[in-house]
C-alpha cells in the first residue's frame, strides 16, 4: 500500500474525493490549475505540488479526476506529466475516458514500469462527498488487492477485469442507461403536465410502479422538481460520454439506434440549453417545445 496519496484534477468529483482521503489519514500531494480548489485542500493539511510531475516524484500512487481524454493524455503523458515523475508506481484514473485512452495510456506508463488502474466512478457529486460511489475497476488482480482498501474510502468496489478499458466500458453502458432514463423521463413528465397531470403525484407513481429508474427517484425529486437543477454534472459530460460509447460500440459492432437517438437528444441539449449547464436541465428541452414547466413540491433525495 503507497505511503503518500497523489492527486491531479480536484473539480467537483475529485475536491470531495481528494477531501475523503484526507479525512481517512492519508498523505496527499495535489495539483490543480485553479488556486481556489487547491488552497481548500491545503487547508486540511494537503501539500500542494507545481505539476502533476512534482505530484509523481511525491507520491507512491496517484489518482486522477480529469474531465476529458484530452486532459488525462496531457497530464500523464505531457512534458511535466505524471510519466515524468521520479516515485510514482501506480496510476489510479477515476475519470471517463473509453477504452481506447485508457489502453493508451496503461501501454505508456507500463513501458514506465508503472501500474495503471482504470477506475471510472459514478454516483455524482453527492456520492463524492458521501463516500457512496461506484468504482468499476480494472487493473491486474495483485493491484486490485493493494489498492481495494484505498478506494473503499471513495465508494463501494467492484472489479471488472483486468484488461485496460473495462472499467471504461462498463461506465459508458452505466451512463448510457442514465442518460437514458432522464431523456425519456423528462419526456414523460412534461407529456403528463400538459395532460394536466401533477408532476409530485407522476414522480410517486413511478416510484411505486414499473418506471422507476435512477432519474424518477434521485434527479427529479432532488433538482428538477424544485427548479434547483444542482448535481453538480454538465449536459456537456454526458454528451461527451454517450460518444464514446457510441464510438466503442460502433468499434464493437453492436447496435446503436437507442444509443444514437439519446445522443442526438443530448446534442441538442448541449447547443440549445448550453454545455456548461447542470444536466438535469434536459427536461427545459421538452418544456420549450411543450410550453409548459415541470415543477413541484421540493422532496428530499
Amino acid at each position: 500500500m503507497a505511503r503518500h496519496l497523489g492527486f491531479v484534477g480536484l473539480g467537483n468529483m475529485g475536491g470531495p474525493m481528494a477531501s475523503r482521503l484526507i479525512d481517512a489519514g492519508w498523505p496527499l500531494t495535489v495539483y490543480d490549475l485553479r488556486p481556489e480548489t487547491v488552497a481548500a485542500l491545503a487547508g486540511k493539511g494537503a501539500r500542494v505540488a507545481a505539476s502533476p510531475a512534482e505530484v509523481a516524484s511525491a507520491a507512491d500512487t496517484v489518482l486522477l479526476s480529469l474531465p476529458s481524454p484530452a486532459a488525462v493524455r496531457d497530464v500523464v503523458l505531457g512534458a511535466h506529466g505524471i510519466i515524468t515523475g521520479s516515485r510514482v508506481a501506480t496510476v489510479i484514473d477515476l475519470s471517463t475516458t473509453g477504452a481506447a485512452t485508457s489502453q493508451e495510456i496503461a501501454g505508456a506508463l507500463a513501458k514506465r514500469h508503472i501500474v495503471a488502474v482504470d477506475a471510472p466512478v459514478s454516483g455524482g457529486v453527492a456520492g463524492a462527498v458521501k463516500g457512496t460511489l461506484a468504482l468499476m475497476v480494472a487493473c491486474p488482480r495483485a493491484t486490485f488487492r493493494e489498492v481495494e482498501p484505498l478506494l473503499a474510502h471513495i465508494g463501494r468496489v467492484f472489479f471488472v477485469g483486468e484488461r485496460p478499458g473495462m472499467g471504461q466500458t462498463m461506465k459508458l453502458a452505466n451512463n448510457l442507461l442514465s442518460a437514458t432514463a432522464l431523456a425519456a423521463t423528462s419526456e414523460v413528465l412534461v407529456f403528463g403536465v400538459r395532460s394536466g397531470l401533477d408532476p409530485s403525484t407522476m414522480i410517486d407513481v413511478l416510484n411505486a410502479g414499473s418506471g422507476r429508474n435512477s432519474a424518477t427517484e434521485d434527479k427529479f425529486p432532488r433538482a428538477i422538481l424544485p427548479r434547483t437543477f444542482d448535481t453538480g454534472f454538465t449536459t456537456g459530460l454526458m454528451y461527451k460520454d454517450l460518444q464514446l460509447y457510441l464510438d466503442a460500440a460502433a468499434a464493437a459492432g453492436v447496435p446503436t439506434s437507442v444509443a444514437q437517438a439519446v445522443g442526438e437528444l443530448w446534442r441538442r441539449a448541449s447547443d440549445e440549453i448550453g454545455a456548461d449547464r447542470d444536466f438535469t436541465t434536459i427536461v427545459q428541452l421538452v418544456e420549450r417545445a411543450a410550453g409548459v414547466e415541470v415543477k413541484g413540491a421540493t422532496r428530499d433525495a
